[in-house]
């Protein structure tokens, strides 16, 4: 059966195709699970070739991560650092040129929109990475500065270079200086013909590090970094490693662990900073940002909802998507992220509870585990005890100068 023209035409009209990234056509002869999906557009690998030992090589040796989706921004002009003092909680006048600072931004109401890393480039040069889009309320922010913000996601290739060889995988690409780059901070080198700019950056807990380069030399680029980890024990890996690695360092991923305040249909779904771990961020000393008399409200009239816990669960089952009850009986709140952590040798998760469960009650904690087993569920409640995150944490993350594995 063929489908006449004008049917035809709508249906291709409301199909969508995801984009390749500029590093896929090093990256997809490489995928042998052909296990992929679509992030900001973009089709990414869900594994390459086996989950396990790509999560092996991020705590072993390194994984080579492809960030290209991640949404850019570049924000430049006289009042950039002005503008971006207004939109995020933190204080920018603080970052010094050449600095990544960690940071989020919120409504007026003081529900967390996002959370993200900034990049001082220059003076009044900066780059926003995060998860979501956020340009009209970026430019909304921006209103009366004299500011320009555009987004830059499909001009900027992306790599998340992580493991304990990451360093002399760039040592060994020729890479001179990075060696120098303390956590956090940035720096260009020479590709190419142009540019690339590496921060000592990441999402794993791990030494690792983050480079960008425009799209044209992302090839040459990848080329650079995979024949220069030859002897490294580099490997590509897909975002199911990445997450094994992310839970274990504790990190919280937007509209996974917590629900931005765009794209939440539920009034109660929303979050304030100190509701998902992220109240040290918040800068109370500056003037004004978007939200900040809200949050200041919400600490003093106690009227904070939610808080964001790890916890270590009896037995080895991964208790994702569980709900965690106290007392065996009263349902306090829901298991965002969970596994079994081969570094940790423990089973660990992210859960938000309603407070004052996970802040002032700590004991009684269960949580309600369905295991398939032989195609049947098997309930099981496991006791549960609230822990300090990260659940993994390694010396060489903040190593200076790094270790040359």
């Amino acid at each position: 059966m063929t489908l006449d023209p004008i049917r035809k035409a709508e249906q291709e009209h409301f199909r969508t195709l995801l984009m390749p990234t500029p590093f896929h056509p090093r990256l997809a002869p490489l995928v042998e699970t052909q296990s992929w999906y679509g992030w900001a557009g973009m089709l990414v690998a869900h594994s390459v070739f086996d989950e396990e030992l790509e999560y092996f090589a991020i705590r072993s040796t390194a994984a080579l991560f492809d960030i290209s989706p991640m949404i850019k921004y570049r924000i430049t002009g006289p009042d950039a650092e002005r503008c971006l003092n207004r939109l995020t909680v933190r204080d920018v006048s603080k970052q010094k040129v050449g600095r990544v600072q960690y940071t989020a931004w919120c409504d007026d109401e003081g529900h967390v929109l996002d959370d993200g890393t900034l990049f001082r480039l220059g003076a009044a040069d900066f780059r926003l990475c995060c998860q979501e889009r956020h340009l009209p309320w970026l430019l909304d922010t921006a209103r009366g500065m004299d500011v320009a913000i555009r987004e830059e996601t499909q001009e900027i290739a992306g790599l998340a270079l992580q493991g304990p060889t990451s360093f002399a995988v760039l040592s060994k690409a020729g890479f001179d200086g990075v060696e120098a780059l303390r956590p956090f901070q940035l720096a260009e080198f020479d590709h190419d013909g142009g540019k690339v700019m590496i921060s000592r950056t990441g999402f794993t807990g791990d030494l690792g590090y983050e480079l960008f380069v425009p799209a044209t030399a992302a090839l040459s680029l990848w080329d650079r970094l995979w024949e220069a980890g030859r002897l490294h024990g580099l490997n590509a890996i897909g975002y199911n490693a990445l997450n094994r690695a992310r839970i274990e360092a504790g990190f919280i991923v937007a509209n996974g662990d917590f629900v931005t305040a765009e794209t939440a249909l539920r009034a109660d779904r929303v979050r304030m900073p100190d509701e998902i771990g992220l109240d040290w961020l918040v800068d109370v000393d500056k003037v004004q940002f978007n939200g900040r008399s809200a949050i200041l409200a919400a600490r003093k009239n106690g009227t904070l909802k939610h808080v964001l816990v790890g916890l270590e669960i009896d037995d080895n089952t991964p208790a994702e998507a569980a709900i965690v009850y106290h007392g065996n009986k009263r349902e306090v709140g829901l298991i965002s992220a969970a596994i079994w952590s081969p570094t940790a040798k423990r089973n660990i998760a992210i859960a938000s509870l309603e407070r004052p469960y996970g802040s002032e009650i700590l004991d009684d904690l269960w949580v309600e585990i369905y295991a398939l087993r032989e195609l049947k569920y098997h309930k099981m409640m496991k006791r549960a005890r609230v822990v300090e995150r990260p659940f993994v944490k390694l010396a060489r993350r903040s190593a200076n100068p790094p270790a040359r594995f």
